[in-house]
């Protein structure tokens, strides 16, 4: 094949635009991630298995939870997807109630509208969302009320699973000064 010198100068700059271009969603995507780096957690209690992934922003000195007047980065009343980069995702390996609501076994989106005295918590089937984007709510399948409990300030978004000795499981999700507990145990 006989290319001519303006072909081959044509192939060179788009192979040199899509290596910069490649380069950079690199970047961006590795500086997301330190910033907000993912975390998850695991456990088991008799036949359930309760799993969740989510990305864990920091506090660094900002008011997170507040009134849109005072600056908060996550204003009361507005969608919050319980963490940063992907959407936070909770799995049951059984039909479990949560929070007291029956929910069946699977993989779900987990976000909050927070409030001064309590976070509603919704589970959603759409599932691999990047960034701040509103969940559908036609797509909600749960939506329930949980108690802020104002807790030490924990720096680093953290969702954590403990089991207690009843069989239940309490997925603790705690940032900045909030602190909720959210109760799941299978079904009989």
């Amino acid at each position: 094949m006989n290319l001519t010198p303006l072909t081959k100068r044509i192939f060179i700059t788009i192979g040199i635009i899509i290596m910069i271009l490649g380069a950079g969603s690199m970047y961006l995507n590795h500086r997301n991630r330190t910033l907000s780096p993912p975390g998850s957690d695991k456990i088991k209690s008799g036949d359930l298995t309760v799993s969740v992934s989510y990305s864990r922003p920091s506090v660094k000195g900002r008011l997170i939870f507040g009134s849109e007047s005072e600056g908060a980065l996550q204003p009361w009343g507005k969608y919050w997807r319980l963490g940063a980069n992907e959407s936070t995702e909770i799995t049951f390996s059984g039909d479990v109630m949560f929070n007291g609501q029956a929910v069946e076994a699977g993989t779900y989106k987990m976000y909050a509208i927070p409030g001064e005295d309590e976070f509603e918590i919704l589970l959603n089937t759409s599932l691999g969302d990047w960034g701040y984007e509103e969940a559908d709510h036609d797509l909600d399948i749960l939506s329930t009320s949980i108690p802020v409990i104002n807790g030490k300030n924990t720096e680093q978004h953290t969702i954590s699973l403990q089991s207690p000795q009843d069989g239940s499981i309490t997925i603790i999700v705690a940032f900045s000064d909030v602190r909720l507990e959210i109760y799941v145990k299978a079904q009989s």
